[in-house]
């Protein structure tokens, strides 16, 4: 099990770069994160949905997504509340409190779907979650140290240079632990460190003494990895690009930045183009003249219809000149109205009024997997929502979508004169035919020569996965590493 002093230090990178490293000396790896709380999801092939993370760490393990892998998945609603996904299906909305107590009847479904991977793989490598050492949330912890006690798991810890304090973070997160989840840890890492290995001095040696535990290596930062961030800490940090050349051209993209943003890396596809700059934006000021504006999902629909009518965002964007793409939730706001009482309970609302659209939010939740056509390129993607959009006679349907008997079904509004596109599908821009012929016609809308580079978003995502399994091969001690996995379960 990898954990972490804290959220975004990297937890999901290195199991990530470990799944890769050891998929390429023929172990057959799976991840595994017992309850994840994002708002980046991943649908698997049978239609059951799991945190985004896990979904790319299969991919990067050579293993297909599967539910055991993520069998719990927490979708923040609000402040306090939540939607609680288990195996792949929502069961409720639950505040803090009511979920705490739940917490004893999923440990059996964690514990079923961990048990069922490691009869399947040689390896499975456990995310954490949080800070491993939040000693108020012990008796609720599904997912840390008591399930690694529980499971007999050795543990990693790892910690953030980058943020400032990491020897005090590793050392407090190993003295505040209790003595049954202290000795499940084996190693310590250090990551996201810039400059001179030197500059640290005797500082891991030092760590290794107070501790008792070894430090198994220092990594470094490495700030053009982009890998289907887990929450959204990540959007700080700059988007990855390509390092393929310019286009003629660059193409400014400005995404809305809901306060209830929601599967944000359908944005990446995007960002790995040559000339494609992807910005995120929070108000109407900061908006300027983008040749393109995508409204994200969300998993608050209209609420962050609210929240950009009351900062005037819609006006700003209306009047900017840009094409303007809608994805899931902010499709849902570009038609005339939508009717939520599931979500939001609000009933009917006036929305955009932007496209002859009408969205109904329905109880049962449509999670699949989906192929078709669109500007004559393939397309695949994925629909995550409640939410059924239908499209009036003064729209009309942009996207072909196989229906699984041989047919076809319209998908999606659009206005192509004004420029507006609309959507259900995430991750449609993974497809590159497609992807290079939407830039072309937001470029040629705008006035501009964008010229595609022909770069593979697939083959990047690979390449990313290799890089982070050779900064791991660089800068680990996997000898060290591999030596705790082959002991196998601390308690057999």
């Amino acid at each position: 099990m990898v954990c972490g002093t804290a959220s975004d230090v990297g937890k999901s990178h290195i199991v990530t770069g470990l799944c890769r490293l050891l998929a390429r000396r023929g172990v057959a790896v799976a991840p595994f994160k017992a309850q994840n709380m994002s708002l980046n999801s991943w649908v698997t092939e049978e239609g059951h949905e799991i945190g985004r993370a896990q979904g790319v760490q299969a991919l990067a393990a050579g293993a297909e997504p599967e539910v055991a892998m993520n069998p719990v998945l927490l979708k923040p609603t609000d402040e306090r509340s939540s939607q609680v996904v288990v195996m792949g299906r929502p069961t409720a909305q639950l505040d803090a409190a009511a979920y705490h107590r739940e917490i004893a009847g999923l440990r059996d479904v964690v514990g079923t779907c961990l048990d069922d991977l490691r009869r399947r793989f040689d390896v499975v490598v456990a995310e954490g979650a949080g800070g491993a050492a939040e000693i108020n949330l012990f008796d609720h912890d599904l997912v840390n140290l008591p399930l690694a006690h529980a499971a007999g798991l050795a543990v990693v810890l790892v910690g953030d240079i980058e943020r400032g304090g990491v020897f005090a973070a590793l050392y407090g997160t190993v003295a505040l632990l209790p003595e049954r989840y202290r000795q499940l840890v084996k190693g310590l890492v250090i990551n996201k460190f810039r400059g001179d290995r030197a500059l640290l001095g005797t500082g891991p040696a030092e760590l290794e003494r107070r501790c008792g535990v070894p430090t198994l290596g220092v990594l470094p930062w490495m700030d053009d990895v982009g890998l289907d961030a887990e929450d959204s800490l990540a959007l700080e940090r700059p988007r990855p690009q390509s390092r393929h050349g310019a286009a003629t051209d660059s193409l400014d993209v400005a995404a809305v930045r809901f306060p209830h943003l929601a599967n944000f890396t359908d944005l990446d596809a995007l960002a790995i183009e040559a000339g494609v700059e992807v910005r995120m934006v929070s108000g109407p000021g900061a908006l300027g003249r983008p040749d393109l504006v995508v409204l994200p999902g969300t998993k608050a629909t209209v609420a962050d219809l609210g929240w950009l009518r009351q900062l005037g965002f819609d006006r700003a964007i209306a009047s900017c000149g840009a094409t303007v793409l809608g994805i899931c939730g902010g499709a849902q706001m570009m038609g005339q109205r939508i009717v939520d009482h599931v979500e939001s309970g609000r009933g009917p609302v006036n929305a955009l009024g932007w496209l002859d659209a009408s969205t109904i939010f329905m109880p049962h939740k449509v999670t699949r997997r989906r192929r078709g056509r669109a500007l004559g390129h393939v397309l695949t993607g994925y629909q995550i929502h409640h939410g059924r959009m239908n499209t009036g006679t003064a729209a009309e349907p942009w996207i072909d979508l196989e229906d699984g008997d041989g047919g076809t079904e319209a998908e999606g509004a659009a206005d192509p004169g004004a420029g507006l596109f609309a959507t259900s599908l995430h991750g449609l821009f993974e497809q590159d035919g497609f992807r290079s012929a939407f830039l072309g016609y937001v470029a040629h809308r705008a006035g501009k020569a964008f010229v595609p580079t022909g770069v593979s978003f697939d083959a990047a995502r690979q390449a990313q996965f290799d890089r982070l399994a050779d900064a791991l091969e660089d800068h680990l001690d996997v000898d060290r590493v591999i030596a705790v996995i082959e002991q196998g379960s601390l308690r057999r």
